[in-house]
């Protein structure tokens, strides 16, 4: 029993003199530019997905840095792209106004349209799947209720769900299509951040919907959530304010630790203003987030009750690769950022 108790010793010992010190700096490097707004990436394998307004879409080799780039058109009209998302075998990408457009990858080596809608108010802001088969796009408010749609056939058929199967939506409740991250899913769960500052949560792969409040502020059309993410099933993140008063610290942050049921502002009137995209740093135990936007990136180590500028770049959104190896994309470029 000795011994076993001084190995118990040595191991705890171990494990606490290799824990991660927390990030102090940024290195940026950026491996693709254009005349673009890039607000969705995906990582893919080996590959960076991303797809963006002017119909344009591809992915950026992360070993080599090659680019392959192409245009997407509709008719007549040049589809702008906000959101993406990808199965094991297919990518695909969602246009934001009527029509919406929603394309995955076909066997031709082309893009193949598996849905579209049109129609007054129709503007969808993200998209993500749960498994290889089973995916979820949201968009704004159409005829009382979020717009969702769904597909269970890895993303060859999509059917929207009826207003009657989901929450009673508030006037002008949507989401914003900022960076491709307020739609959340672990498991069978899903968590979906919208304008209004409310989370709508399924626990069921989206056959039936709770409704929860957050304290975060969405008085304006330009305020509310604009960015959630969740490290498990308890721990969540929600960040948000607005781009046009993005100094504005107040009430934008919020955390929860029960799933989403409560929510509580934290580092309220301290940094960061507005952001657009955060997310949890792999393997920190939930402690490590990095925030960013047009504003800068922004760290914290400690849940969010404190945070660090690192870096006054701007992006749009952000997903991490490990625990110290990201990649963003905003304004013209996409970049590969390494945390030390």
């Amino acid at each position: 029993m000795r011994y076993t108790f001084l190995l118990i010793v040595l191991m705890i010992s171990c494990a606490k003199s290799v824990s991660k010190a927390p990030f102090q700096s940024l290195e940026i490097e950026t491996l693709y530019t254009d005349s673009l707004s890039i607000r969705a990436i995906e990582l893919m394998d080996n590959n960076l997905a991303f797809a963006a307004n002017n119909g344009n879409y591809g992915t950026v080799e992360l070993t080599t840095g090659k680019v392959r780039a192409n245009v997407e058109k509709y008719h007549t009209s040049i589809p702008a792209f906000r959101a993406v998302a990808h199965t094991s075998t297919d990518f695909f990408m969602l246009s934001i106004e009527s029509p919406a457009l929603l394309y995955k990858t076909g066997n031709n080596g082309l893009m193949e349209l598996v849905y579209k809608e049109e129609g007054e108010g129709v503007f969808y802001d993200a998209m993500t799947f749960l498994n290889d088969n089973e995916g979820i796009a949201i968009g704004d408010s159409v005829d009382g209720c979020l717009s969702i749609i769904i597909t269970s056939d890895g993303g060859s058929t999509w059917s929207k769900l009826p207003c009657s199967q989901l929450p009673k939506g508030i006037e002008a409740e949507g989401a914003f299509a900022a960076s491709n991250t307020n739609i959340k899913t672990l498991g069978d769960k899903i968590w979906v951040a919208t304008t209004s500052g409310r989370i709508l949560f399924s626990m069921d792969k989206g056959r039936s919907w709770k409704v929860y409040s957050t304290p975060i502020k969405s008085e304006a059309a330009t305020e509310g959530i604009y960015s959630i993410d969740f490290y498990d099933e308890n721990l969540g993140f929600a960040i948000g304010g607005d781009y046009t008063k993005p100094d504005n610290k107040n009430a934008n942050k919020a955390i929860t630790k029960n799933g989403g049921k409560t929510w509580e502002l934290i580092a309220e009137g301290k940094e960061p203003g507005y952001k657009s995209c955060v997310q949890f740093v792999p393997g920190s135990n939930g402690k490590e987030m990095v925030a960013l936007g047009f504003t800068g990136i922004s760290y914290s180590s400690d849940m969010g009750a404190s945070w660090k500028e690192l870096s006054k770049e701007s992006f749009y959104t952000i997903r991490f690769k490990n625990d110290s190896i990201a990649y963003a994309a905003g304004k013209n470029r996409i970049s590969k950022l390494t945390f030390k």
